[in-house]
């Protein structure tokens, strides 16, 4: 029980952070948040509870490919506010079409091969 209490507070933490921070500087919240924090911590999870660095190879991998759908989420999203598209409309819509793009990701990994 303890040990989700410090996942929990650990990931509020970074959250509330970059929150902050991005109050005071857009730039520097952004490369505090494009810092693959969660995947990280998750990965130090992952071995700290494991110890098996075939799972952990195998999560950065499947994280390394989901990332490039992801993407589409960060172009799409103010590409659409500054056409003037409702905030929630655009923040819906950016996120169907990452959505969507995961599931066409992983059936191309699928297709060649890898499995994640």
């Amino acid at each position: 029980m303890l040990l989700y209490i410090i996942k929990i507070v650990l990931s509020a933490l970074l959250i509330v952070v970059v929150t902050e921070v991005s109050k005071r500087d857009n730039l520097m919240a952004a490369v505090l948040i494009s810092i693959p924090w969660i995947s990280m911590i998750s990965i130090l999870w992952i071995y700290f509870e494991s110890k098996d660095a075939a799972r952990v190879a195998s999560f950065s991998t499947g994280v390394f490919w989901m990332v490039i759908p992801s993407l589409l989420f960060f172009i799409m999203l103010p590409w659409m506010l500054h056409r003037g598209v409702n905030f929630y409309i655009s923040l819906i819509s950016s996120t169907a079409a990452m959505t969507a793009l995961y599931f066409g990701m992983n059936a191309l990994l699928k297709k060649i091969g890898i499995v994640i």
